[in-house]
């Protein structure tokens, strides 16, 4: 027959294996969440770096040298993206940027994948796209990763005015 003392030792060390199940459990949660967020914390720096990289661009093409008071005379909105024979990072106006992907790996996490695309934008409602040149660009930059759940996705409103 099993005594009250066994008993009292098996509920015992039911009772540590349920606590150390609980406490392993945390500590592997706690431990995805640090990683997801230094993830997810490089892949805002990775988008807002390309962001900063755009804003030492001119705004158009046809602005690098003169400036202009006429937006039908900016860059078509299907036209918009690296002129012939420009690759970057040699760049020199914001649209260039339109169509950009880059892959990028960091010492922590590898396979960030940046994309870019540039569109005018209604000076009115800078939510909503235009067909026509503005003096408004918006750059939607996105970055994803295989080891991030969501995509980060950040936009700018350049503006020659």
């Amino acid at each position: 027959m099993i005594g009250v003392q066994s008993i009292l030792a098996m509920g015992a060390l039911i009772l540590l294996a349920v606590l150390s199940f609980n406490f392993n459990s945390a500590v592997l949660q706690n431990s995805t969440v640090d990683v997801e967020n230094k993830v997810a914390l490089t892949a805002i720096s990775l988008g807002d770096g390309l962001i900063e990289e755009m804003k030492g661009k001119s705004f158009d093409q046809t602005t690098i040298k003169f400036p202009t008071s006429n937006p039908a005379s900016l860059t078509k909105p299907d036209s918009l993206g690296p002129d012939s024979g420009e690759f970057y990072p040699n760049f020199n106006d914001v649209d260039d940027y339109n169509g950009f992907v880059e892959h990028v790996s960091t010492p922590f996490v590898e396979d960030y994948h940046i994309s870019c695309v540039v569109e005018y934008v209604d000076p009115n409602n800078l939510d909503n796209v235009s067909s026509t040149q503005t003096f408004y660009k918006k750059a939607i930059v996105t970055v994803t990763s295989p080891y991030m759940r969501y995509s980060v996705t950040l936009s700018y409103i350049f503006t020659l005015k």
